[in-house]
């Protein structure tokens, strides 16, 4: 799944059946669990909402009534329709709409995009998450290979800064345990409070949209007590005076009081910081969800440098590790030329009932349900209702943007086919085995665009390749940090690591940065002309900030089909109370773009002025058909576009059911 530990997993499989999946112990990190999101998958693979064959709308738009179609007669139908389109209004009024899925080599950006820029679609930016973290950590060290989660017990120090190990990452739990045990002083930085006090020294929970503020000011603070390693930057890095200036702005008096976080508190963990090595930093994706998080992050991420805290092992950062897997696609395909129109997919409400030229005449939704997980959920669905656009959407189940489909085609589920899983968070490539057969009619993402490519009458040599040939060319062409994986080990669903050397990499002793100059860029290009300039984020009339995390059923909106049938919002006590709100009772959230009706509930763990609905949650779970995402702004951030979830400013009321 699209998770960062990509678990070994092992499926036992009765009278043609999946009984039981669970975790293996060949694997670095996985040692013998999984969480219950995929433990239970095969709820999903036969669940009653399962596609099984292709099928063509015979109602309304958002009805979800269907009747079944051959898969001859769907390629038919999509390309006959493309070919009108293209006659119409040009290539560029059809849009692939996707983001990660399973986040397979073989079912993203690969065959599709040799489809697509043959075809001439306009392309899509993927800005819905990690767009802003992925430029600056690339920007700013190349994308450097960071701390493997086992490394973390050797830390002495621990920060964990925007994200949630025990629900998105929870591998990262058992070397946490072991490192407390051993001493270790671990903070987290979080709007909620998901850690109990015996397993975390210092909660520090940071208003959102304020990380950068918070960051400036302890890295001024630092600064102030003479703690930057300036030996270390002038060997290492470039452009560091422009961060310590913008520093000067924010004294971390003035800092945490923007982040309306305890001072005394800050000062604690600057000076543990500074103090404790080993030391290494967990940065989250949760930092970047608003505009000023790509900023934020590049502040964030420089901290490790400041203090000279690289070199040993359990010392340094860690956020996506994928860097340390290259895959080099041009050598599989050859160069092929797509430089149609870029449009970001956080602004699809926009795009599709705007006036583009050409407008979005068609749209194929793959590896992702837009209808719940966009910004301006109202919007995306008005432009979703438009009978002139054409809809094909390739899918494991009926979600929530099915049901605008004009065409849909059968998906398989990752125990279904043969895949190969590079990680961006342990050290490993895997190569994924069907447990069982296709269910019905589904078919891969490979599949699916190799059959439209033969179907649009074109027979380039890509469209012909099977499994075993896809296999052959990715592992050619991939290289494990420096070495090439095998393909035995990869065919026959083993797990292949790698070699720094050693299986884990350590900062500036066998990894750098793989910048161009092999330095650490402080003031990257990508932060734009002020790049750690702070815009801040208040409406009077809106006054609680949502934010909309995951949880332990749900880190995306797969599964939702069965995993969270009641949505609610969790509100503090000193912000439920003066507006008369009881636990459980029906409440509305609010703001300029919509409303979302559930249910609230009181929990001190989130931090006054913060409202939570959960990440992903499907539209039939409230009370009024509506997601987080109906309240969510479609700004984005200047660093990549990209979305801004957190900027969401909202208000909550007792709900009158008359």
């Amino acid at each position: 799944m699209d998770c960062p530990d990509t678990c070994g997993l092992e499926v036992e499989v009765h009278n043609g059946k999946i009984s039981k999946i669970s975790g293996t112990r060949d694997h670095p990190v996985t040692n013998g669990f999984i969480c219950s999101k995929v433990s239970n998958f095969a709820k999903r693979l036969y669940h009653k909402d399962r596609l099984l064959y292709p099928m063509k709308r015979i109602g309304k738009k958002g009805e979800g009534k269907f009747e079944r179609l051959s898969w001859d007669e769907a390629l038919h139908e999509i390309v006959e329709k493309y070919h009108e389109i293209i006659k119409e209004c040009g290539s560029e009024a059809i849009l692939p709409y996707h983001y990660g899925g399973s986040n397979g080599i073989l079912g993203e950006e690969f065959m599709d995009d040799y489809f697509f820029a043959k075809l001439g679609a306009s392309r899509i930016a993927k800005t819905l998450c990690a767009v802003p973290t992925t430029k600056v950590a690339t920007g700013m060290y190349g994308k450097m290979p960071g701390v493997a989660f086992e490394d973390y017990v050797y830390s002495n120090f621990i920060l964990i800064w925007g994200a949630n190990s025990k629900v998105s990452n929870i591998h990262l739990m058992p070397f946490l345990k072991k490192a407390k045990r051993k001493g270790a002083f671990i903070a987290v930085i979080d709007p909620i409070c998901n850690f109990s006090k015996s397993e975390v020294n210092l909660h520090i929970p940071v208003l959102p949209g304020t990380d950068l503020p918070l960051a400036l000011g302890m890295i001024n603070y630092w600064k102030q007590n003479n703690l930057i390693d300036f030996p270390f930057l002038e060997k290492h890095g470039e452009g560091f005076e422009k961060l310590l200036s913008a520093s000067d702005e924010w004294p971390l008096e003035r800092a945490v009081g923007e982040a309306a976080v305890d001072l005394d508190d800050v000062i604690l963990l600057c000076d543990k910081y500074a103090e404790l090595s080993p030391a290494v930093l967990r940065c989250g994706w949760g930092v970047e969800r608003n505009k000023n998080g790509g900023q934020a992050v590049a502040a964030i991420l420089a901290i490790p440098a400041l203090l000279g805290k690289f070199g040993v092992v359990g010392g340094g950062y860690t956020m996506s590790n994928s860097g340390a897997t290259k895959v080099d696609k041009p050598k599989i395909f050859g160069q092929f030329n797509w430089d149609s129109r870029v449009l970001n997919m956080s602004q699809l409400g926009g795009l599709l009932n705007g006036n583009l030229k050409p407008p979005i005449m068609s749209l194929f939704v793959y590896n992702c349900n837009p209808a719940v997980t966009a910004p301006d959920q109202n919007a995306i669905l008005h432009g979703l209702s438009r009978e002139d656009l054409f809809t094909v959407v390739h899918e494991q189940v009926m979600t929530d943007t099915t049901k605008f489909a004009d065409i849909l085609l059968p998906a398989v589920t990752f125990l279904e086919q043969h895949e190969i899983k590079k990680s961006y968070g342990s050290y490993i490539l895997g190569g994924v085995q069907p447990a069982i057969p296709a269910r019905g009619e589904s078919k891969s993402n490979e599949e699916v665009f190799s059959l439209l490519g033969l179907a649009m009458g074109w027979n380039d040599e890509p469209f012909h390749w099977n499994t075993k040939q896809l296999f052959e060319k990715v592992t050619e062409s991939t290289l494990l940090y420096k070495e090439n994986p095998r393909l035995a080990v990869l065919h026959q669903g083993g797990s292949h690591h790698f070699n720094f050397p050693g299986k884990t990499p350590v900062q500036f002793k066998t990894v750098y940065p793989f910048t161009e100059d092999k330095k650490i860029h402080f003031a990257p290009d990508v932060l734009g002309e002020r790049p750690f300039e702070y815009m801040a984020v208040r409406d009077e009339k809106f006054p609680l900030a949502l934010i909309s995390p995951g949880n332990s059923k749900m880190i995306s909106s797969t599964m939702g089909e069965y995993n969270y049938k009641e949505m609610k919002v969790t509100i503090h006590p000193d912000d439920a109370y003066p507006r008369n709100i009881q636990n459980e009772e029906i409440v509305r959230v609010f703001n300029h773009l919509g409303e979302v009706v559930c249910k609230a509930i009181i929990d001190a763990k989130i931090r006054i002025g913060v409202v939570s609905i959960p990440k992903g949650a499907w539209r039939y779970s409230s009370l009024n058909g509506k997601t987080a995402t109906s309240l969510c702004p479609a700004h984005v951030n200047v660093v990549g576009g990209g979305a801004c979830f957190n900027d969401a400013r909202v208000q909550v009321e007792e709900y009158d059911q008359k």
